[in-house]
């Protein structure tokens, strides 16, 4: 919405009438300036358009404007150079680049140079591209009321320092100066956008809440103090008690209420018998974490292809021989048998192949959790792999007995098969590759995939589970392997870690709960 968060009212520094929001569209193409006025006066802002960079940066210079959408392609300055300008000159602007599919460059130098809100693929979903827009606008909004609230916050601070300077012994004066933080101090818990609530009684009966809390529950600010959950009043927030949120220590925890997913974070007072909680809504991270898991397992897919084929091709090379030296002969010898015999291991080896190469690339549902025999799963990934493991003198061991783990098969199988990819490109198809899995302690089993590679430097260690982060050379790393498998492991309730090799090499251990663990 093209408005600022407001606080309730307190006499001192309250916030003007927001201006009207303004988006510019930068684009030489008219047709898609066109379309995108036309998709986005949802956003319920005033929209300008502009051929090249100069008309816009002329256009910026005259208007305020909250929100930049620049094509990447356009004659003259690029959408890169474009926005890296408005950065530099009008750095509160959220600037989003609108890019197409083969523009991957184009990405990495509006994150390192420009650094863009977002960025929007070329054809648009409309959809998507209204609640980019729309958040751009919100996020420019809540900086610059964050902006407005740090100087007032400021401002009282000062205030507040001369008073105890200057009347020092008179108690009313300092008393008005209390009163008149507390009063900053509820601003600043209203201006936050998570729902939060100070609650007593098990994490039931609220004592104080601020605005977005009161807005999710579907009551007014002055009806908070003494709501309960018991009866679903919170409204679009769940129940903190059905999370079993702890009395002592912070805690996380996720709950799923309707069709949304949100995450609850405990604080507890010293005195144990109140805390603070704070909601926040994952639904769409949790989407977006599930598309990109998707995502880098069609890249795996990719990298696959080759030897799979080759694989399917020769038990269908024997199939189509077999078959024709059949139809030449109308009696059925022995040697005939003989024939049926191979034709059938063939299409078994074949058909086993394509089920396997089908489960790794199915998209998992997050409820296909259940008891997981991590030998099948490693044997399983193995057999994925075998084509690039028969390419070297690699030197499979394996090492595990009847680990049983509380997980998605099909996702740790995801996991291993990054591993195991990483430790065969870095011996380069000569070594021993160790994969090899036990307990780990009470609720917990380990899993670990070593190789005999070059290992890894610790200053590169210290940013391996980074997103996007990669030594590969471009074009053979995206830099999200390990950044999925990290994901994976928390989302499991496990870990995934680096550890020495004994081998002198890398070795990544994963720990996962067990079907015992209590929840």
């Amino acid at each position: 919405m093209d408005q600022r968060l407001t606080t309730p009212g307190n006499g001192l520094g309250a916030p003007e009438q927001v201006p009207e929001s303004t988006l510019l569209i930068v684009d030489d193409d008219e047709h898609v300036r066109r379309a995108l006025r036309r998709v986005l006066r949802r956003c319920r802002a005033k929209i300008l358009d502009a051929p090249d960079a100069a008309v816009a940066l002329s256009l910026l210079e005259q208007e305020p404007v909250q929100v930049v959408v620049s094509d990447y392609r356009m004659p003259g300055m690029s959408g890169v150079e474009f926005l890296r300008a408005v950065k530099e000159r009008w750095p509160r602007i959220q600037r989003v680049l609108l890019t197409g599919q083969a523009d991957s460059t184009a990405i990495e130098e509006a994150v390192n140079q420009s650094e863009i809100f977002r960025f929007i693929w070329k054809p648009w979903d409309d959809a998507h591209l209204i609640i980019t827009i729309q958040s751009a606008i919100d996020q420019f909004w809540m900086v610059d009321e964050n902006s407005r609230l740090q100087g007032l916050l400021t401002l009282r601070n000062d205030e507040l320092e001369k008073l105890n300077r200057d009347l020092d012994g008179k108690l009313a004066q300092r008393s008005a100066a209390l009163v008149r933080a507390a009063q900053e101090w509820r601003a600043s818990f209203d201006a936050i956008g998570d729902p939060m609530a100070i609650v007593k009684g098990g994490g039931c009966e609220v004592v104080r809440a601020n605005a977005a809390f009161a807005r999710a529950a579907g009551v007014s600010v002055s009806n908070l103090a003494g709501l309960r959950c018991s009866d679903h009043a919170y409204g679009q927030l769940p129940c903190p008690t059905r999370c079993a949120m702890p009395a002592t220590g912070a805690a996380d925890r996720e709950a799923a209420f309707g069709e949304r997913t949100w995450l609850v974070r405990s604080f507890p007072f010293e005195d144990g018998e109140s805390q603070v909680l704070v909601f926040k809504d994952v639904t769409d991270e949790r989407e977006v974490s599930r598309r990109l898991f998707h995502a880098e397992k069609m890249s795996a897919v990719g990298q696959l292809a080759g030897g799979v084929a080759h694989e399917i091709n020769n038990p269908l090379g024997g199939i189509l021989a077999f078959a024709q030296l059949m139809s030449r002969d109308a009696n059925r010898t022995a040697e005939d048998q003989e024939n049926l015999r191979l034709i059938t291991d063939a299409a078994v080896r074949a058909k086993k192949i394509v089920e396997s190469l089908l489960r790794f690339s199915r998209r998992p549902r997050e409820e296909e959790k259940g008891p997981v025999v991590l030998s099948q799963v490693v044997d399983d990934a193995l057999f994925l792999l075998q084509s690039q493991l028969k390419e070297g003198r690699v030197e499979v061991v394996r090492e595990y007995g009847d680990a049983v783990a509380l997980a998605n098969a099909n996702q740790i199988q995801q996991i291993v098969v990054n591993l195991v990819v990483n430790a065969l490109q870095a011996m380069a198809g000569d070594g021993r590759l160790t994969v090899s899995a036990a307990a780990a302690g009470p609720g917990r089993v380990r899993l670990a995939v070593a190789d005999t590679g070059p290992g890894i430097k610790p200053e590169v260690a210290r940013r391996i589970f980074e997103p996007f982060f990669t030594t590969k050379p471009e074009g053979q790393g995206t830099g999200l392997g390990l950044s999925i498998c990290y994901q994976i492991a928390e989302e499991h309730g496990g870990s995934i870690r680096l550890e020495p090799s004994p081998a002198h090499g890398a070795c990544f251990v994963l720990e996962l709960p067990t079907p015992s663990r209590e929840p």
